[in-house]
């Protein structure tokens, strides 16, 4: 009788720390549901290895003004909405967005330079319009991000958003208005294991625990530098799970920012035939980078097309199941 074959298990010492997004009324806030991530210790999936007590989350990412850069595709798909975030945010709750990530990108000074007053009633009526919880980024600009994120932290004090993002340029800003109105922040850095961790550091000396960090450690999409980012997540997944404190938040990845800026999901002129399907080539850029990233640590991933969404739901669902 031939033996059976023995799969060697891994047993890690550390695991991902779990993070809730969002505060239901019992809990001081408005939303009619909380999504909860990481937990795991083990690699992704390997649920033979360890537990793995939240699947990955997706979310949808809306915007304050029209998206004039973004991809004809995508701009066919939300039409109208695309020039009212509330409904935008409506519109992605019933395609099936566990997460709404809203950006301010009205306030960037190059561009119309809203106020923050203009940027807290735009997050209100986000959060009058979806039941979902929400992450709220700035513009891009350290000083505009810190006036409109102390203006949202206020005006949503109790909700339990994400603000992001959080960098080295601004951190204490956006760290003091999470601290004063009990919301989580986004740790925002390049493409580096060491800035990530020393990041989380100068958080947690501004005595901000970690269960309120998200991690974004900066992605590429496919074909621009996915391979490069991916190693990255890994090497800080298996600090995690190797004891480093510093690496053990749930990552927060933005896809769709970053696959939908890609030529070959963007235009369909001045491209080879051989290409194929435009819509089919633009769902396939964001599906794949998403999905390489998932396998690589991603709590949270962010995208742009609801049709990649359900895809990545049933990714996940599979792998879950497995």
């Amino acid at each position: 009788m031939t033996p059976a074959v023995q799969i060697p298990i891994e047993k890690w010492t550390g695991k991902v720390r779990e993070i809730t997004l969002g505060a239901t009324a019992a809990d001081g806030g408005t939303r009619a549901k909380t999504v909860t991530v990481g937990g795991e210790n083990t690699l992704p999936f390997l649920s033979f290895e360890g537990s793995i007590p939240h699947s990955p989350a997706v979310a949808l990412e809306i915007q304050d003004h029209y998206p004039n850069d973004w991809s004809p595709l995508l701009k066919e798909y939300w039409g109208d909405l695309l020039r009212d975030p509330a409904a935008w945010a409506r519109k992605a709750e019933e395609v099936g967005a566990d997460i709404i990530v809203l950006k301010l990108i009205s306030a960037h000074p190059e561009g119309d330079n809203t106020d923050a007053a203009h940027a807290a009633a735009t997050v209100k009526a986000v959060l009058g319009a979806t039941g979902l919880p929400l992450v709220v980024l700035g513009p891009g600009q350290a000083d505009k991000d810190n006036e409109v994120l102390v203006a949202v932290a206020e005006a949503a004090k109790g909700e339990r958003l994400a603000l992001g993002n959080c960098e080295d340029k601004n951190y204490r800003t956006v760290v003091a208005a999470a601290l004063a109105h009990g919301h989580l922040v986004v740790a925002k850095t390049p493409i580096d294991v060491n800035l990530a961790k020393q990041l989380n550091i100068l958080i947690t000396d501004m005595r901000l625990d970690l269960d309120r960090v998200l991690m974004d450690p900066t992605t590429g999409a496919l074909g621009y530098g996915l391979e490069y980012s991916y190693s990255v997540m890994e090497r800080l997944r298996i600090a995690a799970l190797t004891g480093d404190s510093m690496t053990q938040q749930p990552l927060i990845c933005t896809v769709g920012e970053e696959a939908w800026r890609a030529k070959e999901s963007k235009v369909n002129t001045g491209v080879p035939a051989a290409w194929g399907d435009w819509k089919k080539r633009g769902i396939h850029w964001e599906v794949l980078t998403a999905s390489t990233q998932l396998l690589a640590g991603a709590n949270i991933v962010v995208l742009r097309h609801p049709d990649s969404v359900a895809r990545i739901k049933q990714t996940i669902a599979s792998l879950m199941a497995e």
